[in-house]
């Protein structure tokens, strides 16, 4: 599927990833807008007791953690994506 068929299929809760990625184990997944309690002095400064965020893309990488993720042109280009 196509990278905007992907993005779809995120945001109705489902893993996606590309065929053509070579770490075992990885999938992207879609995070809705919420907030967290302030966990650094800078942010409870800032924010107060509460932090918002906006929804984002997290990817589940090899090594078991997750990180914040932004697609490529190429990964916008891309046709091998699929449901995982």
């Amino acid at each position: 599927m196509n990278f905007g068929q992907a993005v779809e299929a995120l945001k109705d809760g489902k893993k996606v990833a590309r065929i053509g990625w070579n770490g075992k184990g990885m999938f992207l997944y879609y995070v809705p807008a919420n907030s967290y309690p302030a966990q650094t002095q800078v942010a409870k400064e800032t924010f107060g007791d509460t932090v918002s965020y906006n929804p984002y893309f997290a990817i589940k990488n090899v090594n078991g953690t997750v990180s914040t993720w932004v697609p490529s042109i190429n990964d916008c280009l891309a046709e091998d994506w699929e449901v995982v």
